[in-house]
């Protein structure tokens, strides 16, 4: 105990604290952050370009459990793969950052779409 207060209490203390510092990435800062990465080269959010809407993509992972969504939108934004754009097969590259709180946040706002 520490002033009275167990170890375990300043503990949870610190977390609720310190939980804004952790929150998650504005949308602004996801948008930019997709920008910069490429991302709205082939998709928007709403509407249908080269690649899926981002509402389109959210629509079709509804339907699974969130986690196997969030694992399959982490697989997307996070590896190389192959799509088809416009009847030709082209490599999809993955976001260039390896900061887990950006990947997160591209996750979340592409499951969030309306």
């Amino acid at each position: 105990m520490m002033n009275g207060f167990p170890k375990f209490a300043l503990v949870a203390l610190a977390l609720v604290i310190g939980a804004p510092a952790a929150q998650a990435m504005s949308d602004a800062a996801v948008v930019n952050l997709m920008k910069k990465n490429n991302c709205m080269k082939c998709h928007a959010p709403d509407r249908k370009k080269d690649g899926p809407s981002y509402k389109e993509l959210a629509e079709k992972y509804r339907a699974l459990p969130q986690d196997e969504a969030r694992a399959e939108v982490r697989k997307h934004v996070t590896t190389f793969s192959k799509v088809e754009v416009k009847g030709k097969e082209e490599n999809h590259e993955p976001l260039k950052t390896q900061k887990e709180e950006e990947i997160t946040a591209v996750i979340e706002w592409i499951l969030s779409r309306p």
